[in-house]
């Protein structure tokens, strides 16, 4: 059997950063899983360069776990690595490498488990998903989402291994990702009273996203997390081309990251509404005068409840209750939403290691998933 650091060092060494195909690590999954005897299907993306996997171990039949974890990584550009990306370097206690939390480490230590799966003689089902595209917004595991949600044999839970430091996570922020586009007046920027500034435009509407930025910062607290309400953020901002030109167009991106009691689509609609109010002040002598807000990527938080079966059943088998929310976003959400499956956040390491450079992963930590997974197929075998 190969061990999950073993299989770690040959998942790092795709370097499958979102904008890239991950077409080569899935061929790897799958060979590995063929050569257990285990089938697995694909779906893909359109131009069939990303895919989705999707592989079930035991009985076809409804109930057991969903474990679920992406194949994407994030860019090293611009990051100051001193140990190369993507080659696993095992230093003292650690090892280093794209992807090694985040979360490759948790793809490592379940696909490590197959053997053991294989050879017990399951009672319930343990399925496998890996997607893709995670990482700019939740767009791969949608395709599979589909897949699953037609199939006859749902499975009972899911475990989403994003690196939790193998704490519960039972909560998380969903996200939606806006572009505001500005609609003014071109002239001469000599003759201001001529045009209408479209960058103008989008610091009046910015000003609207911060003001309620900081009314929902003062509303209730949810302590679970880092930051312990809801957020909005600008991200990037674009507009003119020219200095003496007043600009007749700006957009700039935004998001609103939400908790699961604030709803998004009315947050949304307040800024709708100012949106109107900031471009109506200047309609009548500037007809084109516009702002527009388009909702480009959306998922949801979740919210699994403290008493819910999922948080006994990996409790148990973690040997802790140790629950925690998560500030970053996950599949989670969004599974648990499509497919009205309980869902909860475990995997191996901490978030405070990923999107870094010299990322790196606990050998500790990857024991520590190592045994858990044990547990469950023991627990599932009997």
């Amino acid at each position: 059997m190969t061990s999950s650091e073993d299989i770690l060092a040959r998942l790092v060494s795709f370097p499958t950063i979102s904008k890239d195909s991950n077409a080569e690590l899935i061929d790897y999954i799958r060979n590995y899983l063929a050569d257990y005897g285990i089938d697995s299907i694909l779906v893909s993306n359109d131009e069939k360069t990303k895919f989705n996997l999707h592989a079930v171990i035991g009985p076809d039949k409804p109930g057991g776990v969903l474990l679920s974890g992406h194949t994407d990584v994030v860019p090293v550009e611009g990051q100051n690595w001193t140990v190369a990306p993507f080659c696993a370097s095992r230093l003292g206690d650690r090892i280093y490498g794209r992807g090694t939390t985040d979360m490759k480490g948790f793809v490592a230590c379940v696909l490590a488990m197959v053997p053991h799966a294989v050879a017990s003689k399951l009672a319930e089902p343990i399925h496998l998903v890996f997607s893709y595209d995670e990482e700019i917004g939740c767009i791969g595991i949608r395709g599979m989402l589909d897949v699953l949600e037609a199939g006859h044999a749902r499975p009972r839970f899911c475990i989403v291994g994003e690196p939790t430091s193998m704490k519960i996570g039972i909560a998380h922020k969903g996200k939606t990702g806006m572009t505001c586009r500005c609609y003014g007046a071109s002239a001469h920027s000599a003759l201001t009273t001529e045009g209408l500034n479209a960058i103008y435009l989008a610091c009046d509407m910015i000003g609207e996203i911060r003001n309620l930025h900081n009314e929902l910062s003062s509303g209730v607290l949810h302590e679970e997390f880092g930051v312990p309400h809801s957020t909005l953020h600008v991200g990037t901002i674009q507009g003119g081309t020219a200095l003496n030109i007043i600009p007749n167009y700006c957009e700039f991106k935004f998001e609103i990251r939400n908790l699961e009691t604030d709803n998004t689509g009315l947050l949304l609609k307040r800024l709708q509404n100012s949106a109107e109010t900031i471009a109506g002040r200047y309609r009548n002598e500037f007809e084109d005068s516009d702002i527009r807000i388009d909702v480009f990527n959306q998922y949801p938080a979740l919210r699994t409840r403290r008493d819910a079966q999922i948080v006994d059943f990996v409790s148990d088998l973690l040997g802790h209750n140790e629950i925690t929310g998560i500030d970053f976003g996950t599949e989670a959400g969004m599974i648990s939403s499509r497919l009205s499956m309980p869902a909860v956040v475990c995997g191996p390491g901490s978030m405070d290691q990923g999107h870094k450079p010299d990322e790196y992963i606990l050998i500790s930590e990857l024991n520590r998933c190592d045994v858990f997974l044990s547990r469950l197929v023991h627990r599932i075998a009997q």
